[in-house]
């Protein structure tokens, strides 16, 4: 009796040194993996935000432009005061202080409902391309005053190049594109093109309303 009791109390023993140490590495690589899994989950998240956002902008700002050219109208407006030129839609390199092309024009449309505003439901509007800024330029009153500074909406960063171009008649049945914007007249349609960190080349073309 006592030699199958010493037998039973030397198998009853715990964990040796080694088989903890080995427990620990084996729970800690476990908990790196987790860490690095978790990581890269959340890394793939932020970045999908990151690209959901920008898609959001890029979207936003052609819709802003469709609108903007779907209410243009042939009218001349005077800058700072002044009669300026009898052009109705101004556009080129370098135009409006762009660093590449820009478009101005005089819009409709602007919301304003029962006049309670001190001002019309037209609007100058101008497009260009600033320090790798869309940026899109309107003053409150279509005849601004003299030193009237315009208000600046950024609509799309990382742009690092934007054409403009306007077609006036067509040519055997298809547009003809100019790149010199200086009309007394509303074109048929405007064509952008822009080149984006994000998406490379995007040319869109507008139809103007009749």
């Amino acid at each position: 009796m006592e030699t199958n009791f010493a037998l039973q109390r030397t198998h009853k023993h715990g964990f040796t040194l080694i088989e903890l140490i080995i427990a620990i590495a084996i729970f800690s690589m476990i908990a790196l993996a987790t860490g690095a899994v978790f990581t890269t989950i959340k890394s793939s998240n932020d970045n999908s935000q990151i690209a959901l956002k920008d898609l959001q902008a890029i979207q936003r700002t052609m819709l802003i432009m469709e609108r903007d050219f779907l209410q243009m109208v042939a009218r001349a407006p005077k800058v700072s005061g002044q009669e300026g030129e009898p052009f109705v839609i101004k556009g080129g390199n370098f135009e409006f202080e762009s660093d590449e092309d820009a478009i101005g024009f005089v819009r409709n449309g602007w919301h304003n409902p029962q006049f309670i505003l001190p001002r019309s439901t037209l609007q100058n509007v101008v497009y260009r391309l600033q320090d790798k800024q869309l940026q899109r330029l309107h003053t409150n009153h279509v005849d601004s005053v003299i030193g009237t500074e315009p208000k600046v909406r950024v609509l799309y960063e990382g742009v690092t190049d934007f054409q403009v171009e306007a077609a006036f008649e067509f040519t055997n049945d298809e547009l003809d594109f100019v790149e010199k914007i200086e009309k007394t007249s509303l074109p048929i349609a405007i064509k952008i093109t822009l080149e984006t960190d994000a998406y490379g080349t995007i040319i869109r073309m507008f139809q103007v309303a009749p």
